[in-house]
């Protein structure tokens, strides 16, 4: 296990470098994020350990980050003063761009992985917001009126955007649909379903759960409609979007706090990362490589995946974790509000 200190900042954030298996970027703010300058860190693994190679420093929090997906050298950042800025490691000190249009924290910066050309921003203020970095303005504004933690672009269409929020909600935008009163929203799926109906039954197979606040979700980088949430409640849950009125497919329980990050391994379909605030990062299966059967005939019911092991050498709440995409099917990072990246292997906490 590798290790970087984040001395003086807290981390929020972790994303390696789609281009170089030794390039991680890590998001970063003082006091724990609630006060204070922002950071954001571009590492270098070497033989030597991990090495700064640059760091950026920002008059308000870092939140999140993300790597141009055309361009090795540039990162965006999004920050606590609800400002959108663009890197580009040859250029020291001061981003290259700086959009200001989010007129509260902006807490998640996506890449689109298919075009590469644009990328997604979501914010407490109610909105997600889609940028090209050659345009001084943002090209949409889809508004989800919910203050908003995170947000992507689907791995398998590049006019999909998903996003999680405060209201317990996942919300499915395509770009390609008319944006009429509805603002191109073509899925509002609650997380948590619903309380049952005046003259229907309670599902004792899935009871219905308080709505709490989503934090988190991730698409599945092999299946196609199949997104992950997490938040508050501390269970982690698979949605298929093409039928999810049937509630979630798996349900993973075993985090003690608010789940903060979840993540699809990029090399195994049914395995997924987690960061939580109960201090530890832990692996999953879903359950789908099994070929689980479902406890009763003709009724849906959530599979139920499990644990496949736990890291917890953090001290201090996980907020963020991300796969390395090269190499052996394994290698990953994690940052904590304890001042430390760590760069582990997921075998290696297999069965823990």
């Amino acid at each position: 296990m590798l290790e970087f200190r984040t001395q003086g900042f807290s981390g929020y954030a972790v994303k390696y470098s789609p281009f170089l298996d030794s390039r991680i970027s890590v998001a970063a703010s003082q006091n724990f994020g609630l006060v204070g300058n922002g950071r954001l860190y571009v590492l270098a693994l070497t033989p030597n350990g991990i090495q700064a190679e640059k760091w950026y420093d920002t008059q308000d929090s870092v939140y999140d980050t993300s790597w141009s997906e055309s361009n090795e050298n540039q990162l965006v950042a999004g920050c606590g003063d609800g400002s959108v800025r663009l890197y580009d490691t040859n250029v020291p000190n001061h981003p290259v761009q700086v959009w200001k249009e989010h007129r509260r924290e902006v807490y998640a910066v996506h890449y689109n992985l298919i075009t590469k050309d644009t990328f997604v921003t979501s914010s407490w203020d109610g909105t997600v917001k889609v940028w090209n970095p050659n345009r001084p303005t943002s090209l949409l504004t889809l508004p989800t009126h919910s203050c908003t933690y995170s947000t992507a672009f689907s791995p398998h269409s590049p006019s999909v955007i998903s996003s999680v929020s405060s209201d317990s909600h996942l919300r499915i935008f395509d770009m390609r649909t008319p944006a009429s009163a509805s603002n191109h929203l073509v899925q509002l799926i609650p997380i948590h379903g619903g309380p049952p109906q005046p003259g229907q039954a309670p599902n004792a197979i899935r009871p219905s759960v308080p709505p709490s606040e989503c934090l988190t979700h991730d698409w599945n980088k092999y299946r196609d409609g199949i997104i992950a949430t997490a938040g508050v409640d501390q269970i982690i849950r698979t949605i298929d979007i093409r039928n999810a009125r049937a509630g979630p497919v798996a349900e993973l329980h075993g985090h003690r706090y608010a789940v903060r990050k979840v993540a699809w391994s990029p090399h195994l379909s049914d395995v997924l990362l987690s960061a939580s605030y109960d201090m530890t990062c832990r692996v999953w299966t879903d359950g789908s490589a099994m070929g689980q059967q479902l406890p009763h005939p003709g009724i849906s019911a959530p599979s139920q995946g499990r644990q496949l092991g736990q890291m917890d050498r953090h001290t201090e709440f996980v907020t963020g974790v991300d796969w390395c995409l090269f190499g052996a099917e394994g290698w990953c990072a994690s940052t904590a509000w304890d001042e430390r990246l760590l760069v582990w292997d997921v075998r290696s906490v297999m069965g823990t």
